[in-house]
């Protein structure tokens, strides 16, 4: 069984067990409820922050998501080809760049923005969080917004991003775009410490 499917059963698990519906649970982590059917039904992955905000609606910490008897956990290496992927939509996918994602002060993670086919899929809006985001520019064109100011960014360009203004990045080109970031304090451990 894969990791996503091993999450969507237990999102699954959780979900009945509290006796919640899935439009209740779309209302409350503002997920929809076709994406959240997905899930627990093993055909679509998550990203970390979309599952910080299931397991605050579910009053879960985000580790029960994890099988804790997962071998790498400790291991401090990770090959190119274990790296796994987590689809985010289909323009974007994210691979975690630790085995220690639970642990660790920050969340080194890699982005692959595949080209958009239209200006209307490029902004998904902006948004803010708390701490600092760090990004660093691998291939391609990255187009970073922050609040009303517009940053191009090129191969080897890199940017901090106070992630308390409202902010955002997308792959404006028809080509792959690969990013690098780094965000401290690390969301996952925010959302431990909320629980």
């Amino acid at each position: 069984m894969s990791i996503s499917s091993n999450i969507g059963a237990k999102v699954k698990e959780l979900r009945n067990s509290q006796k919640i519906t899935l439009k209740q649970l779309s209302e409350q982590s503002g997920l929809s409820v076709g994406f959240l059917s997905q899930l627990e039904r093993g055909l679509s992955t998550i990203a970390i922050d979309s599952l910080s905000l299931l397991s605050d609606a579910l009053n879960v910490d985000i580790s029960v998501f994890f099988d804790k008897a997962d071998k790498n956990v400790n291991k401090p290496l990770i090959r190119s080809f274990e790296k796994s992927v987590n689809i985010i939509s289909e323009h974007m996918n994210e691979y975690i760049l630790t085995n220690e994602s639970g642990e660790l002060d920050f969340l080194p993670r890699e982005y692959v923005l595949l080209p958009n086919k239209s200006s209307e899929d490029m902004h998904t809006g902006i948004y803010k969080h708390e701490g600092v985001e760090f990004v660093y520019v691998l291939e391609g064109i990255l187009t970073v917004d922050i609040e009303d100011d517009e940053y191009d960014l090129y191969p080897g360009d890199c940017i901090t991003v106070h992630s308390d203004k409202y902010h955002n990045w997308h792959n404006p080109t028809n080509k792959i775009t690969r990013i690098l970031t780094v965000n401290s304090p690390n969301p996952i451990l925010s959302v431990k410490n909320k629980l």
